[in-house]
């Protein structure tokens, strides 16, 4: 049974070793994927939520309890990008 194995591992080894060499580059190559998928996303993310405009309104209170007299269930939310009450102060 061994002796079978080790003839087996010789004959196969010359071919399991560029197999593996692709194998392990094509790994590398998903996670290098993945985290620039990942940086994308989450600068886009980052870009959408810096449109909120609730810090810079004159309704906004920064008080947690209530944020906002005008519309306190979105405020400092995304649904506030395009709030109609915005008011630069």
């Amino acid at each position: 049974m061994v002796v079978w194995l080790v003839s087996f591992l010789q004959a196969v080894g010359p071919v399991l070793v560029p197999i593996c060499f692709c194998f392990a580059w094509l790994l590398l190559a998903i996670l290098a994927w993945n985290l620039w998928q990942l940086t994308q996303e989450g600068l886009a993310i980052a870009r959408r939520l810096h449109q909120i405009p609730c810090a810079r309104c004159r309704f906004f209170s920064g008080d947690y309890r209530l944020k906002c007299s005008l519309h306190p269930d979105w405020a400092a939310t995304e649904a506030a990008i395009q709030c109609p009450d915005y008011h630069f102060e």
